[in-house]
């Protein structure tokens, strides 16, 4: 099968086409022909190991300490049940299914043996392919965080770097709740999320949210850049900060007392279940959300499309499609 593999970290041009054994299905696990997958933020942190010092020896223990140890990088996709392992009931050959791989990564190849337990879901109808590869990780991580913030009709909601692939569903999730949503990124990312729903956008080069005098009764940072002291002051007095990647002194200063009591401070990494991803494709198929798609590259090009998500002018996901 043909696979995009990781050679070493460092640049987009570490990544190299090859042929790989196709895998074979252990008990309990479906082989999955995979049709879309998608480029994130998070797979070009992989590929070219750029984290925070004091992550990087246990991340790289983790990872590999030379080149990367699971060598085909990808964490969503959207394709077919092509056999169904022996134990494993909940999905059966020709299934049209979409999900995440996790930390056992992979997405980028033609084919993908998970445990059916994964978080995979069969896809709406209603998708292509790859519609439904943009969902999995965007979609289960704002779930994750606007869930603890537990957003009432009414409620101001502010998104930082709500162009991505989390923000565009966390604006979408939001506006379901019922929440009056400003979005936050750059200006040619404005008109596609005023098209998705956010009733307010602003350009962070052009205006400084923390000094327009508005306060919020959430304030999402999904980028982690967000400046920590004046983003809590921009929260109404029992309002929640949600760090999506908060950075090493984001972490440190949400231990510390802030001026006004009652405000939450949130951070941590999003859990991916199956229920959660049935939750999306039930709102997917009832039109209350939609995919929000830049750019499809073939697998063959998946260089150009690590450079392209890179430059930080993608509008919500870069999809990789397997023709």
């Amino acid at each position: 099968m043909k696979a995009m593999v990781c050679t070493r970290y460092g640049p987009p041009e570490v990544l190299e086409l090859q042929q790989l054994d196709k895998p074979v299905p252990k008990d309990g696990e479906i082989l999955i022909k995979v049709h879309a997958s998608t480029v994130t933020a998070g797979d070009c942190e992989i590929r070219s190991f750029k984290f925070p010092v004091l992550l990087w020896l246990p991340l790289r223990l983790f990872f590999g300490v030379q080149k990367p140890r699971l060598d085909v990088l990808g964490q969503e996709f959207a394709g077919e049940v092509e056999v169904a392992g022996d134990e494993q009931t909940l999905f059966k050959k020709g299934d049209r299914v979409f999900g995440a791989t996790g930390l056992k990564l992979g997405a980028y190849a033609d084919y993908l043996c998970l445990p059916g337990s994964s978080a995979i879901t069969r896809m709406p109808e209603e998708l292509s392919f790859e519609e439904a590869a943009t969902i999995p990780t965007g979609g289960m991580n704002a779930l994750f965080f606007l869930r603890k913030a537990k957003i009432q009709a009414g409620q101001k909601v502010l998104i930082i770097g709500a162009g991505g692939s989390i923000g565009t569903m966390a604006v979408q999730l939001a506006k379901n709740s019922g929440a009056e949503v400003t979005a936050i990124d750059s200006g040619e990312k404005l008109d596609m999320l005023l098209s998705i729903g956010a009733d307010n956008v602003i350009d962070y080069r052009q205006e400084d949210f923390t000094a327009n005098g508005e306060t919020y009764d959430v304030i999402f940072d999904v980028a982690g850049k967000s400046p920590f002291s004046k983003t809590i002051n921009s929260l109404k007095p029992k309002g929640v900060f949600l760090m999506g990647n908060p950075s090493l002194s984001q972490m440190f200063r949400r231990l510390l007392p802030t001026k006004k009591g009652g405000r939450k401070i949130i951070a941590g990494a999003a859990s991916y279940k199956a229920e959660d991803l049935r939750y999306l494709s039930k709102l997917l198929a009832e039109g209350k959300i939609k995919p929000v798609i830049d750019q499809v590259f073939p697998l063959e090009q998946l260089r150009q499309a690590h450079y392209y998500v890179e430059s930080g002018m993608k509008k919500g996901n870069v999809v990789i499609a397997n023709r």
